[in-house]
């Protein structure tokens, strides 16, 4: 029988921005799709290209209240014209008529514009006496007019597939008259943590043991992914019981997210079960916090098992969870924004591996940006993510870095804030 290498016994550590494209290359958006109403769509990401049905704006009208008139009948001997005012058009009740030789309409913004006008002057370039409305001359033919199509024309692509359903979609979407669109299916994540230290919220503490705040931080993360999530709970140091629990999360999930269990020491039993079960294709990577990190699979499911420090938990899943997760929806991992700003404390830091620091990012009363460290940077001071609103990205080889060091800053995106 053939013995699996073991990937821990590998010495040297991946950078992290080499691993994300391997770890990338292992998943493949789910093929599989639904349509939903529009109001349900939102966070969704759209599985087919979307085209317009409809011309936009879908009839010539007014960009704002005034006065709508036929250019030609504008005085071009003087800056000023009295015209015969003859009715009104609002939006949603335009006039009925059409136009007549120096004649205007009142009109308000949104409103189409009456057969034969074909310039709008703002009621603030206008003054009305009775029925006639003295109007100081629009700068050209066609002013204050949003003319039909001149945003999209019907059978242009809208939306493009692949791309996630936020709120401008959705008004988008709402504008061109689409009530239900077809999107991929929500993926589903089981996740579960491990360790017989880890008590239930509410519950008395014995000597040795924690509050399991992992799940709780996990679960969050993914509601802002957009998934639907599964929690088994905490599964206890036991081989037969890890077992059972990957075996349900997989049946029904397209991932198993663990915390816990995937280090060294002698009761971290995850990795050996899964290495029986399905197989590990990654493991340590040169992030802190973080190293110990594993992805696989697990029958149909993919695996990634979290550390079980607080914070080491939370920077892998925002670091490799994350992109993971988007490309397995369907979607394009996008780099997250970095920008430079001053260091105002200083840091410590033993060169070996990238660390993602906590840092608040601000401005200085110059408006330059600053960031400071929030503190001790222990894995498992989880009160160091609530402070921060980015991570200080320090490089493999860098040491300590002192005040007024310039230094990368990556400010949380949506799954963290």
């Amino acid at each position: 029988m053939s013995v699996k290498a073991d990937p821990c016994s590998q010495p040297s550590l991946m950078h992290p921005d080499q691993a994300i494209p391997l770890l990338l290359e292992q998943v493949s958006p789910v093929p599989d799709t639904e349509v939903v109403l529009l109001p349900h769509a939102l966070g969704r990401v759209l599985a087919e290209d979307l085209a317009a049905c409809i011309d936009l704006p879908p009839f010539d009208n007014s960009s704002m209240d005034g006065y709508a008139l036929r250019f030609a009948d504008l005085n071009t001997q003087t800056n000023q014209t009295s015209l015969r005012l003859i009715g009104s058009s609002f939006a949603g009740h335009g006039f009925q008529g059409e136009a007549k030789p120096n004649t205007c309409v009142r009109i308000m913004t949104g409103a189409p514009l009456p057969v034969g006008y074909d310039t709008v002057q703002m009621q603030e370039e206008a003054e009305v006496d009775g029925e006639i409305v003295h109007i100081r001359h629009p700068k050209a033919q066609g002013a204050n007019v949003r003319c039909r199509g001149e945003e999209l024309t019907q059978g242009t692509k809208v939306l493009n597939a692949g791309i996630q359903i936020g709120a401008a979609e959705l008004g988008v979407l709402a504008t061109i008259g689409a009530s239900q669109v077809r999107v991929y299916r929500q993926l589903k994540v089981a996740f579960f943590s491990t360790g017989d230290e880890l008590r239930p919220v509410g519950s008395e503490l014995a000597p040795g043991q924690i509050y399991d705040s992992n799940r709780y931080s996990i679960q969050g993360l993914l509601k802002r992914a957009n998934v639907e999530w599964l929690d088994l709970g905490v599964i206890a140091d036991d081989p037969e019981a890890i077992r059972q629990a990957f075996r349900h999360a997989a049946s029904q999930a397209d991932m198993v997210l663990t915390s816990g269990g995937v280090s060294v020491g002698e009761a971290d039993f995850t990795k050996q079960v899964l290495d029986e079960e399905g197989q590990i294709t990654f493991w340590k990577l040169a992030i802190k916090p973080g190293k110990p990190f594993a992805m696989g699979k697990i029958g149909k499911a993919v695996f990634c098992g979290l550390p079980g420090n607080p914070v080491s938990s939370m920077v892998t899943f925002y670091k490799l969870v994350w992109p993971i997760l988007q490309k397995m929806q369907g979607l394009n991992p996008v780099a997250p924004l970095m920008l430079n700003a001053t260091l105002s404390t200083p840091i410590r830091k033993s060169p070996g591996r990238v660390e993602y620091q906590r840092g608040i990012l601000s401005r200085n009363a110059q408006g330059e940006l600053e960031v400071a460290i929030t503190g001790s940077q222990g894995s498992g001071m989880l009160t160091s993510m609530s402070l921060a609103n980015c991570f200080v990205l320090l490089e493999q080889f860098q040491g300590d870095t002192a005040v007024g060091t310039q230094v990368t800053v990556e400010p949380f995106n949506s799954v963290l804030c």
